[in-house]
């Protein structure tokens, strides 16, 4: 059966803010029980990553990671009282891997090769982590790693002419479609691995649908843009290949705005 799907989010912020920002906070801050413990929260959270890594998110349970770390789930749950924590921290410790540079740091020239490199981070970021594709981050966590990655998008497009809302929308259609079509590269992979079959073996197996059910007239394009060699990719190399061109025609959409005074040509 597939994956269900997670949301992010779901804690009581009271609870989780302090958790997600520990590292910003002084160590004075933080119970001495907590200090002087031989388990820590970051503990915690890298033995759910690792579980998901290996098993993939469903696997993620409190006794599972309570066993990974040598300790019993009541005392788990003293560092990370319960799953919707533990799966917010995992998220936000994962996007933070993205290790974008912060305000001052080098970082590469322009705007478009800035906003390139936020995609091919969360590209990388999918395909190290595959199950954060079953997560589900309308509601984000509101830690430092996803706050890092909204900084870095808005202070790419900062130096362009576009209003504060247009950043804004800009901003956020980025970061959707780098989640979206990342994340199904990394759907694919799993798939391949976890099937013992290529998705072109798949389509293989399925080669009557052209033989006997495809009909040339009810599905002229279709027909047109196979035998143009429009399909000659594999499934292999289509998912990354529309990756980058969906990347690029964004990118010229916005580079279309871009000294315009914040005009959109195309009249939104």
């Amino acid at each position: 059966m597939p994956a269900s799907i997670e949301y992010s989010g779901g804690s009581d912020p009271d609870r989780i803010l302090p958790m997600l920002w520990r590292r910003a906070a002084p160590a004075s801050a933080a119970p001495p029980n907590v200090r002087e413990a031989r388990l820590s929260i970051d503990d915690v959270v890298t033995a759910g990553i690792e579980i998901a890594d290996s098993h993939g998110l469903g696997a993620v349970s409190s006794s599972r990671v309570a066993a990974t770390v040598d300790v019993d789930v009541p005392t788990l749950h003293t560092y990370v009282p319960s799953t919707a924590d533990l799966l917010d921290l995992m998220v936000d410790q994962v996007l933070g891997e993205r290790a974008f540079p912060a305000p001052g740091e080098p970082r590469p020239d322009g705007w478009r090769a800035q906003l390139e490199d936020y995609m091919q981070r969360t590209r990388a970021m999918y395909r190290r982590h595959p199950w954060l594709r079953h997560v589900s981050m309308v509601r984000p966590p509101t830690g430092p790693g996803m706050l890092a990655g909204s900084e870095y998008v808005l202070s790419a497009l900062a130096g362009t002419d576009m209003t504060p809302h247009q950043l804004a929308d800009a901003a956020n259609a980025i970061i959707a479609f780098a989640d979206k079509v990342a994340g199904a590269e990394a759907d694919s992979e799993q798939l391949e691995r976890s099937s013992g079959q290529t998705n072109d073996e798949w389509w293989g197996e399925r080669s009557q649908l052209w033989e006997r059910y495809f009909d040339a007239n009810r599905y002229p394009t279709t027909t047109f843009v196979y035998i143009s060699g429009g399909f000659g990719d594999s499934a292999l190399e289509a998912t990354p290949g529309a990756h980058d061109f969906g990347m690029r025609r964004l990118l010229d959409g916005i580079g279309a705005m871009v000294g315009r005074g914040g005009h959109d040509p195309a009249g939104g």
